[in-house]
């Protein structure tokens, strides 16, 4: 192999390198970041499954809407319809959501906030809120915005490393 050939791999292999513990490194910083919010209790009364769902329908709830689509919260939680189910259920059984039947699709289903139920969940949510306000007195608002722009980003290309929304895996396939 010629010097230049030689020369071309190195520098492949070194790039290769660095974008691999470029993601050792956003694993790690990851891993620490979702143990801070778990450890912060930020969820607490409701599972984690279930305060992500309720933020998700409380947003719906604030923009004046009259639920979210069961498709929607699937898509944008990235569960699995059977997980989608159950969390929804257990919000059913504590008050906080309802299934609605679609105003033109009846075959359609949405998850509505129950109002009157509203001040259970913000007790939970602003807990949360404290926390991001912390989050943005450490890094400032600049990185704060840069945050939400790219972890929006990074979210709305749909990385994966394994399976789509709504899809199952053998295990689960065979049960």
């Amino acid at each position: 192999m010629t010097e230049e050939g030689l020369k071309g791999m190195t520098t492949r292999e070194e790039a290769e390198n660095e974008k691999e513990a470029l993601g050792e490194e956003l694993i790690f910083a990851w891993v620490r970041l979702t143990a801070l919010l778990k450890n912060n209790r930020i969820t607490d009364g409701l599972m984690y499954n279930e305060a992500i769902v309720m933020l998700l329908v409380y947003n719906e709830y604030r923009k004046g809407a009259d639920g979210l689509a069961f498709s929607e919260i699937v898509a944008q939680t990235r569960m699995l319809k059977s997980l989608a189910n159950r969390t929804v259920t257990a919000l059913e059984r504590k008050g906080l959501v309802e299934r609605t039947g679609g105003a033109r699709d009846k075959r359609a289903v949405f998850v509505r906030l129950v109002p009157e139920r509203a001040d259970e969940f913000l007790k939970v949510h602003r807990r949360s809120l404290a926390l991001a306000e912390k989050v943005c007195d450490v890094i400032g608002r600049e990185d704060a915005e840069a945050f939400v722009r790219l972890t929006g980003k990074i979210a709305a290309c749909g990385i994966s490393s394994e399976r789509k929304p709504g899809t199952k895996n053998k295990k689960e396939e065979r049960n």
